[in-house]
Order: C-alpha cells, then sequence, then structure tokens
C-alpha cells in the first residue's frame, strides 16, 4: 500500500526550513527590534522610492488612472433584453450585484428550452475576442456599433472607448436564427459603455 507523505516532509524539510529562516528575517518587524541599518521597522518607515530625473515626474500608485472603469455587466444588458434576445424566460443572475462585477449569466428555466446569456466586460471580454482570433473564429465586423464591434455565431463584441464588452448567446437552433437580435443587443451595451 502506498502512503502519502505531505509534501514538506519528502522535500526533506527544505519547505519548512524555508518557512522558518523567512520568520526569522521578518521577525525583527514582528516583535520590535531594529533591521541591518539600525531602523526600527516596526516604526511606520515608509518604503524606499527610487529618485528620479528633474525632468520625470514622480507617481505613486494612488496617482495612476485605471484603465477600465467599473462596469456592472448586469447593467449592460438587462434580463428583459436577455430575454427578448434569446426569445424565452430568463432567471435573474445568482451573484449578487455589485459595481465591478464582469460576468453576468441570465439562465433558462430547467424545463426548457436550453437557454443562457452571457455578458462579460472588461479584459475578460477582450480576452475572449483575442482567444477566437487565435483559434480562427469568423468575425464578421458590425457596421455603426460602438468603436469597434465583431460578431460571430452566437456571440457579438464591442468597444468603446477602449472598454471591451461581448454577448454571448447559447441556444440550441442556428446561430443564423439570432444575428440580427444580437447585433441589436451589441448596439444596446455600446450605448451603455
Amino acid at each position: 500500500m502506498t502512503h502519502l507523505v505531505p509534501v514538506w516532509r519528502r522535500a526533506g524539510g527544505t519547505v519548512a526550513a524555508a518557512v522558518l529562516a523567512l520568520a526569522g528575517l521578518g521577525g525583527c518587524a514582528l516583535f520590535g527590534g531594529t533591521d541591518a541599518d539600525g531602523d526600527d521597522p516596526a516604526a511606520g518607515s515608509q518604503p524606499t522610492v527610487a529618485a528620479t530625473s528633474d525632468d520625470e515626474p514622480s507617481v505613486t500608485p494612488e496617482q495612476v488612472a485605471p484603465a477600465t472603469t467599473a462596469v456592472d455587466a448586469c447593467t449592460l444588458l438587462t434580463r428583459q433584453e436577455a430575454e427578448k434576445l434569446a426569445g424565452t424566460r430568463l432567471a435573474e443572475p445568482a451573484e449578487p450585484p455589485a459595481p465591478d462585477r464582469s460576468s453576468c449569466t441570465y439562465t433558462g428555466p430547467p424545463t426548457g428550452p436550453t437557454a443562457q446569456v452571457e455578458v462579460y466586460v472588461g479584459d475578460g471580454a477582450k480576452k475572449f475576442l483575442d482567444i477566437d482570433r487565435e483559434l480562427g473564429h469568423k468575425l464578421t465586423p458590425i457596421s455603426g456599433v460602438g468603436d469597434e464591434s465583431y460578431a460571430e455565431d452566437g456571440t457579438v463584441f464591442v468597444s468603446k472607448g477602449g472598454l471591451w464588452a461581448c454577448v454571448r448567446l447559447v441556444r440550441t437552433e442556428d446561430p443564423a436564427v439570432y444575428r440580427k437580435a444580437l447585433e441589436s443587443a451589441a448596439a444596446t451595451v455600446a450605448g451603455r459603455l
């Protein structure tokens, strides 16, 4: 019979030794005392920042603007709009509302028909598009929607002001049946980005 041995024991105690060494190095800050320079790290000293030349302004993390604005994906396409897209009744998303929810999923009833509408916003939506491009999916530009928009079977992508969103429809019928409704959903989403 094979017995499983914890990783720290199989590695000859090296993991445990590393943890103890790190604890020892950080012990001065935890229990008082001074570091190698004679400074008291527990006294609230600030981390050192590399000096910049007079031509380069110093920027702190608080001054850096976020790449995208927080958007709740469920506000980009409401349940009623998702139901219109899917052509059937859908449930509210299970997740609690949040100002920065990056995905939203409306699901069909357990009794059928099979239906689901997914909305993504931000980096996840852009990554979804990038992966589909890498896989060689046929993407068709949508004219007049956002700064940039594309459609493929069952999915639309839209960008406005550098923020990407995606709407994906899952149905068992031919995706061509829902193409116009998806393009309409893309226009709705673009208007809310």
